[in-house]
């Protein structure tokens, strides 16, 4: 029997509080690592994914999603174009809110704002900030062979800096997908190896020691890349204090990465046509 899970509204008062720990703003990355911390959730929960087969989110992920949504229409949460959110005038006047209250106003808004434009409403069930995140997902890990995924690896590397990226791909080299070079401001360069799994679920701490495994005395540091997601004890492992480092990127991540080097991922901007009065009027 899976664990249960806190349903989205019940989520409300740990994101705001975890957004007053980290400051009042922060990444989504940020916002759901302080909420998990401030909640304690369990492996076991954290585990349970939204849609395995369509996303490499948990389910907990999603519900954080909705909450924010909800929060936001509610006036409490804002949000930059760079994805970070952050508390509201409104939102730092008080110490917690009213589940029901937020719910309850924001159908309001919603049967409101459905009535006046019925053909412009998006189809619920996805929030949608996470609806392209979950269609690349399956794009990732149903479409890509391993061996375009690792192409695609190489690329974003290389868009990003990287130098000398290669794919290596052996059988027995500790999971170990390739390597390259990275120049930090022009001065200092260092030597990455990088693994990268098409995964649906949570990588495990046991995986990121294998991977450091293979690298020790080879390189500086390494990198592993999944369109799956990290376990608190992965993330753990890949920064223990005395092991060389290993930076992690998650599918949520990469998908942001690929959106913002243009990758397969395009963001189209709606023309709005303004008519202006005084023109007409100068004539």
């Amino acid at each position: 029997m899976e664990p249960k899970l806190p349903t989205f509204d019940k989520l409300m008062n740990p994101l705001l509080r975890a957004l007053g720990a980290l400051g009042g703003s922060g990444s989504v990355e940020e916002i759901y690592s302080k909420v998990v911390e401030i909640e304690r959730f369990s492996d076991d929960v954290l585990a349970q994914l939204h849609d395995p087969e369509n996303s490499n989110n948990s389910e907990v992920w999603y519900r954080l999603a909705w909450a924010r949504t909800y929060l936001k229409k509610y006036g409490l949460l804002e949000n930059s174009k760079r994805g970070v959110w952050a508390l509201t005038a409104k939102a730092r006047t008080l110490d917690k809110v009213d589940p029901k209250d937020v719910v309850r106003t924001v159908k309001a808004l919603d049967r409101k704002e459905a009535a006046a434009k019925p053909t412009d409403q998006p189809v619920p069930g996805v929030p949608e900030e996470e609806a392209w995140k979950q269609t690349l997902h399956a794009v990732l890990t149903q479409k890509l062979s391993p061996a375009a995924f690792e192409k695609l690896v190489q690329r974003i590397l290389r868009e990003s800096g990287f130098t000398q990226v290669e794919v290596t791909g052996r059988t027995g080299d500790g999971g170990i997908d390739g390597r390259g070079i990275t120049r930090i401001h022009g001065l200092m360069s260092f030597h990455v190896l990088f693994q990268c799994k098409r995964y649906k679920g949570s990588v495990s701490a046991g995986e990121i020691r294998d991977f450091r495994g293979a690298m020790v005395g080879r390189v500086d540091k390494g990198l592993f890349i999944s369109t799956g997601t990290f376990s608190p004890a992965a993330i753990k492992e890949a920064t223990r204090d005395g092991a060389p480092p290993i930076d992690l990127m998650d599918g949520a991540e990469l998908a942001e990465k690929l959106k913002e080097l243009g990758l397969g991922v395009r963001t189209e901007t709606v023309e709005v046509p303004r008519v202006d009065a005084k023109w007409f009027e100068d004539l």
